[in-house]
């Protein structure tokens, strides 16, 4: 099983109402982009909020990496700040709390599965939660210019992220998108996707560990704006929509969505015909039948 099982937003028939859901956004701050290369988490932050919009609990904190701390340009986190911070492994059971139950969310999941599963599965953090990418999300749902977390808020909402480069400012970016993409979209949204687990507290009967916070929690999402968006008409393969998604990638990903629409189209009229024809077939038997009655009678 994979570190997280992941699923997409739909405006296209089954699956689960987004709005009844619970997602956790998760967000990390790390000392590179590659754990392969030794990167490590030196901060992470958790925003669980329901579809509409309220907020359930939030948990953030600096980690200490047991490493040389890098990318202090991106992050601001130096050596003097994650000393005396909880270790990846003794955050485990407050993580598994906290995303049991809930789809796990992020804007680009690619690189946050990336250290879940090169330092917090290996801690002991369960690992085939349900997952759902923002960033993929919305560009097979929305046409814009530019689909980093600051550019597509504030193209969409009017407002700049508060909080950038911090984990618990970009995780509650990420969760007021998630949520004003529920409430903006023009036909009812649905997970499509496994549904969430509820997990096992690895260490559940342990003492807590005290977090290390940055950032202040600053209480509920402000209200879901009124997008000034354009929906596509039709929706692109969430799949097709990772990595750089320059030109070459979108027009790709457009000409899949035409294809598979004119064989839904195809599909449909298909079946239509084959109803018509045994609706049809049906009637003709039973006007037999009345005329074997009516001639019966007759006689």
């Amino acid at each position: 099983m994979g570190t997280l099982r992941t699923g997409g937003l739909t405006r296209r028939g089954s699956g689960r109402r987004a709005a009844d859901l619970e997602y956790a956004v998760l967000d990390m701050e790390t000392t590179g982009l590659d754990p392969r290369e030794g990167a490590r988490i030196v901060e992470i932050a958790v925003v669980r909020v329901r579809g509409d919009g309220k907020v359930v609990e939030e948990f953030s904190t600096l980690v200490d990496p047991r490493a040389p701390v890098s990318g202090q340009e991106f992050h601001g986190i130096g050596e003097s700040d994650t000393v005396g911070a909880p270790t990846v492994g003794q955050i485990v059971p407050r993580l598994a709390r906290i995303l049991s139950g809930a789809v796990v969310v992020s804007h680009n999941l690619d690189f946050e599965e990336r250290f879940l599963a090169s330092e917090l599965v290996p801690a002991g953090l369960p690992a085939g939660q349900s997952g759902l990418c923002t960033l993929r999300t919305l560009r097979s749902q929305v046409d814009l210019a530019r689909y980093s977390l600051p550019k597509a808020s504030y193209v969409l909402s009017g407002d700049w992220p508060t909080g950038q480069h911090t984990a618990l400012g970009d995780a509650r970016a990420c969760a007021k998108l998630l949520v004003e993409m529920i409430a903006n979209a023009p036909g009812e949204l649905r997970y499509r996707g496994p549904a969430p687990r509820t997990l096992p507290v690895p260490g559940s009967g342990a003492e807590e560990v005290r977090p290390k916070r940055r950032t202040a929690s600053v209480g509920e999402l402000p209200p879901p704006g009124v997008w000034e968006a354009r929906w596509r008409p039709l929706e692109l393969d969430p799949l097709l929509c990772g990595g750089l998604f320059g030109p070459h990638d979108r027009a790709v990903a457009e000409m899949s969505a035409s294809r598979d629409a004119r064989t839904r189209r195809r599909a449909a009229a298909a079946a239509a015909m084959v109803g018509g024809i045994a609706a049809g077939g049906l009637l003709a038997g039973i006007g037999r039948l009345l005329d074997r009655g009516v001639s019966g009678r007759a006689g």
